[in-house]
């Protein structure tokens, strides 16, 4: 199908462009092409290529120092923040050798979920999109106040160097999270 005639008539749907490795043209949803270009505009590395089911989460994997995304098997466009999430709170070079394993330290998992917070609310991205009913245990809701409270998680962010929680913003004349200061972690000077 000619892409313009397709674009006309499923306008939520944006083409990339004919992908060798896919053999086909990759469609992306508005949100997760938003999502992409803004990723890679902050500096994370974002490659389309096809995955197996047996990632994490559907369509999204880690890699050094960016994501790799499956168009066909991606099912939640928020999925991509938080997996960058992961990616973004770590170390240069702790990003540089990432594996398709976030592991499990539940401190990696807060601080990627504060920011993919912060990135939906930056992004103008409402929370749900993240914080999807079929994701987090059945706690996408109690997280999402969570993090709209702007108590959990905000330590380590700041602590990372990626925002300020209420009070050191006020005495920095800046907003506070979600604002960030940064997006990508670096080392403590």
């Amino acid at each position: 199908m000619d892409p313009a005639a397709a674009s006309a008539a499923k306008k939520d749907i944006t083409f990339i462009e004919r992908d060798q490795q896919l053999n086909s043209w990759v469609m992306i949803d508005a949100t997760a092409t938003r999502i992409i270009e803004w990723l890679q505009q902050i500096g994370l590395g974002v490659r389309l290529a096809p995955l197996g089911a047996d990632t994490f989460l559907p369509g999204v994997t880690l890699e050094p120092g960016g994501l790799i995304v499956d168009p066909e098997r991606l099912l939640y466009p928020g999925d991509l923040l938080h997996e960058a999430g992961h990616l973004a709170t770590m170390l240069p070079a702790q990003r540089a050798s990432a594996g398709p394993n976030a592991g499990s330290d539940m401190g990696d998992e807060i601080a990627a979920q504060t920011w993919s917070y912060a990135a939906a609310v930056h992004l103008g991205l409402a929370p749900e999109i993240v914080f999807h009913a079929t994701g987090y245990k059945g706690s996408a809701d109690t997280l999402i106040q969570v993090y709209r409270d702007g108590k959990a998680g905000v330590p380590l962010l700041q602590w990372m160097g990626l925002t300020l929680d209420r009070t050191r913003a006020a005495e920095a004349s800046t907003p506070p999270y979600p604002h960030m200061i940064r997006w990508l972690r670096e080392p403590m000077e």
